[in-house]
């Protein structure tokens, strides 16, 4: 197995494992659900990708391509994104 796609589908795994732990307990966020869902989606679409660019074998989940999020979900995980991405990691030595 290519090491790219194994790690996509323990990426996949966690994600999906991940999912399962919040819509399983007995208090669902709705937040969290949709993170959860968007991590699972996008590991769905990584795999799918190195699958189709490594055997030219169509996407295992045909209707990925849909996204069901709302447009203020979606844009609230793109800022808290940027926000994350941009925070400096560690303390400034001088």
């Amino acid at each position: 197995m290519s090491k790219k796609i194994d790690a996509a589908r323990k990426r996949l795994t966690k994600a999906l494992k991940n999912h399962a732990a919040v819509v399983g307990g007995t208090a669902v966020s709705l937040k969290k659900a949709q993170r959860a869902v968007t991590e699972v989606h996008q590991a769905a679409i990584d795999y799918s990708a190195l699958v189709e660019a490594k055997t030219g074998i169509e996407s295992s989940f045909p209707m990925l391509w849909q996204d069901g999020l709302e447009p203020s979900t979606v844009a609230s995980l793109v800022a808290e994104r940027d926000a994350l991405a941009s925070k400096p990691k560690g303390k400034d030595k001088k």
